[in-house]
């Protein structure tokens, strides 16, 4: 695809860029190659710090080639992130539009992940400005596309925290109860559990009560099981990772009982290959798509195809998509 196709169906001379919603590894990467695709097809990159606050608040800085440099494997945001609350109503977000008028911006890179893309939808619908977005989150919820910006690089920290963690469950003979991300999705626990060999990953897609964990680690025990390692999705409706220890050990006290919670850790460090790639793949096509004249959509990898969604079906989480990570997860953990 040359400049002259792109620049044929809708000429645009500057291109604003955010992050919006929690930080994830991999945006930078999709920060330079927004930046490094708009200069390459003659178009003039500004980012906006701080999300849709600073997009309300006019806060815009130009980006060069040379002000990407060196971001591509570093973890958060350089553009920063923050949630705004004006910017959920119409107002706040007319505010928005005049700010990038005036500024001269023909259309905006959006990259964060459900709550970004539903402020991205109603501003434009509302006014009508080109707005694509780029999945960046780590819990992986978003429908279309098969992966998030972040999500291997965060399921990896866990990876490598259980591993360690199950060093010392087999030292001591205990149970670790350790609680990740994913408020309204099991996909980091589902994947998490499978990759570390947890004896049960508590999610709501799995659907595992405290009687039916009770029931999984008992058989543990008598196949002469002495340390077992339980992943627990922040959002299970037993409750978190220490409510749930409390509740089993009030049923089978066999096993000395520990609780990890990974918190925020998941979210830092450098990005995994895998992000690097996705990210620059995302954002080459979230600038070359708005060239072409397409707006109020994501960009997202389907079968290792890019491809386009609008807001309206990306923002339905796709956590049925977990089926067979739950009976997977199932069958290996006997």
């Amino acid at each position: 695809m040359t400049n002259d196709d792109l620049h044929d169906e809708l000429f645009m001379k500057k291109i604003a860029v955010l992050t919006s919603g929690g930080d994830s590894p991999g945006m930078n990467a999709a920060i330079r190659a927004v930046v490094r695709t708009a200069v390459y097809h003659d178009c003039e990159a500004v980012g906006v710090f701080q999300g849709f606050q600073g997009l309300i608040a006019g806060d815009f800085k130009r980006l060069h080639v040379r002000s990407v440099a060196k971001i591509l494997g570093r973890g958060g945001t350089i553009l920063k992130s923050a949630r705004c609350d004006e910017f959920r109503e119409e107002q706040g977000r007319r505010k928005a539009h005049q700010q990038l008028v005036e500024q001269g911006v023909d259309a905006l890179v959006v990259i964060g992940g459900n709550g970004t893309f539903t402020g991205a939808m109603h501003f434009s619908k509302e006014t009508g400005f080109p707005v694509i977005g780029i999945p960046g989150t780590i819990d992986n919820d978003l429908s279309g596309s098969d992966f998030t910006i972040g999500f291997d690089s965060a399921t990896n920290t866990v990876v490598e925290a259980v591993d360690k963690i199950r060093d010392t469950a087999d030292s001591h003979n205990r149970l670790f109860f350790v609680e990740v991300m994913g408020r309204d999705s099991g996909f980091i626990a589902l994947h998490a559990g499978i990759a570390t060999g947890a004896v049960a990953v508590m999610t709501k897609e799995s659907e595992i009560t405290i009687e039916h964990l009770v029931d999984i680690l008992k058989l543990g025990q008598a196949s002469n099981k002495t340390s077992s390692i339980v992943i627990v999705a922040e959002g299970h409706p037993e409750g978190g990772a220490f409510e749930i220890a409390k509740k089993v050990y009030s049923l089978d006290s066999a096993y000395e009982t520990r609780v990890t919670v990974l918190g925020h850790l998941q979210r830092g460090g450098d990005p995994t290959c895998a992000d690097r790639v996705l990210a620059s793949r995302l954002g080459v096509s979230a600038v070359e798509g708005l060239l072409s004249g397409k707006k109020n959509v994501m960009a997202g990898v389907i079968n290792d195809q890019l491809v386009f969604f609008p807001f309206e079906e990306v923002v339905h989480n796709k956590t049925a998509s977990l089926e067979d990570e739950v009976r997977i997860a199932k069958i290996l953990s006997i």
